[in-house]
């Protein structure tokens, strides 16, 4: 059975009220319409058609290669979208399911079962059905003798018994091709709306004496669509508890589900343990045995075994094994933190390679440098990486030690074992062993503030009645 897939996204989302095409929005950090055709790639779905109109230059955009396109030029119903991707399908096509790009919860198994059922039942059509508490506004789905679908009632035509049934229409449907042909082509517009109704094929299969036959959607959750910022927030939530669930069930220890936050793409192995308060966002990577947070947010960012990173955000870099960061440290774009460095408190690295056994303990900014191994940076240290033109390269070999307060003015590069003295500031290469002072000699004035301080006040300016003054 050759199988393809129509998605249907060519109306803007007036109610979202945004300039972002509505399958163009987030949730869990991918568009909508991505996590639709992620699904269709992980079921192996020969070919996926995405019906675009309004705005449909970002949309095509962000389809890229990952389907064909069809144009829908005028938003006449679902049913005129759909006659749209006809032309594009392709010859050899058995079966083919429509979908909403607004709809992204769906899983592979339920789209799965659609061709099974199709299949098996011999079937014109399947329709995905579920069962919800409120089936308020939704057309109702009411089945005949042999279980086929006999009709289904919108609510509003609806009698107060039918509307008792709480099985509703989802909307999304499996055909035979030639079925679906066949009543697309004979859709009517005589509606109040001057409409195309995908929903209307169903009457007209059956009517022509073909077999449409349900299948019950498992969780409901799965069909919920996105027409306005309200229902985003819940659509996310309702991703979100899918990830997370997902990953428990896969040997992640989530401390507290409700305050913890995972993209789609983030991939954690078992054993992982996430704390209160963090969020991991991107193509982050979280290796067996590490600890992350509590309230740490890794962006893009691998995290390899063992490592413990809490208080702590970062964003498109490396952390080794049993490394230790934070609290409050700031990993920018580009650093790699070696096996076993502690990375401490109020700590920022940018585009900076710490080597194994590093340590940055507390209040250091290191830029734009390849610090080697088992090197020591003491508290206040600054790498000088910017003459306000350019960014400049600091290199400090293995075993060396930075004394606190120093600033390390780049371009330099400090040999291995050298010794940096508190407070200086380094202007000149160092080379292997070297011994780096390079403070302004102090000047110590003794029994001097005394007399400083009266001189002060004997110079102090006077007003008229004797006050003081000054500013």
């Amino acid at each position: 059975m050759t199988k393809s897939a129509i998605v249907l996204a060519a109306g803007h989302g007036t109610r979202m009220k945004s300039q972002t095409h509505k399958v163009l929005h987030p949730v869990c950090g991918k568009p909508m319409i991505h996590h639709i055709l992620d699904t269709l790639e992980e079921l192996g779905v020969d070919q996926t058609i995405v019906v675009v109109g309004q705005q449909r230059e970002k949309v095509i955009e962000a389809v890229g290669s990952r389907a064909d396109i069809a144009i829908q030029e005028e938003q006449k119903g679902t049913g005129d979208a759909v006659k749209a991707a006809l032309p594009k399908l392709r010859s050899d096509v058995d079966t083919v399911v429509v979908l909403y790009g607004d709809a992204p919860l769906i899983q592979a198994k339920t789209i799965e079962g659609l061709f099974k059922m199709k299949d098996s039942e011999q079937a014109d059509a399947v329709i995905l059905t579920a069962d919800v508490q409120d089936p308020t506004g939704l057309g109702r789905v009411f089945l005949n003798h042999q279980g086929h679908v006999a009709r289904i009632v919108e609510e509003k035509d609806a009698t107060p018994e039918e509307r008792a049934n709480h099985v509703i229409n989802t909307g999304v449907y499996a055909y035979d091709r030639a079925a679906l042909r066949m009543s697309v082509e004979e859709l009517k517009n005589d509606n109040a709306q001057g409409e195309y109704y995908l929903t209307d094929t169903l009457a007209i299969i059956g009517d022509k004496g073909g077999k449409v036959v349900p299948l019950q959607v498992e969780n409901p959750h799965e069909i919920a669509s996105v027409n306005d910022r309200l229902q985003l927030s819940q659509v996310e939530a309702l991703a979100r508890q899918m990830i997370l669930q997902k990953w428990m069930r896969d040997g992640v220890t989530i401390v507290d589900p409700g305050n913890t936050y995972i993209e789609a793409s983030v991939r954690l192995s078992p054993d992982v343990t996430l704390l209160p308060g963090t969020i991991l966002a991107g193509e982050t990577h979280v290796a067996s045995f590490a600890t992350i947070g509590p309230n740490t947010r890794l962006v893009d960012t691998v995290v390899r075994e063992r490592a413990v990173v809490q208080y702590t955000v970062s964003v498109e870099s490396e952390i080794g094994e049993e490394a230790q960061v934070g609290p409050f440290a700031y990993l920018r774009p580009g650093t790699k933190v070696g096996a076993r460095c502690k990375v401490g408190d109020f700590v920022e690295l940018k585009n900076t390679v710490l080597g194994d056994d590093t340590k940055v303990s507390h209040l250091a900014y290191v830029g734009d440098a390849e610090i080697g191994r088992d090197v020591n940076i003491g508290c206040g240290v600054v790498t000088v990486n910017y003459d306000g033109e350019k960014k400049h390269r600091t290199v400090v070999g293995d075993g060396s030690f930075i004394g606190s307060n120093a600033n390390l003015i780049a371009p330099l590069t400090i040999g291995e074992g050298v010794y940096v003295c508190a407070g200086s500031t380094v202007t000149e290469d160092a080379a292997d062993d070297a011994f780096v002072i390079a403070r302004t000699p102090q000047t110590t004035k003794p029994n001097y503030v005394r007399a400083w301080k009266a001189r002060r006040a004997g110079n102090q300016p006077t007003v008229k009645g004797g006050e003081a003054g000054g500013h």
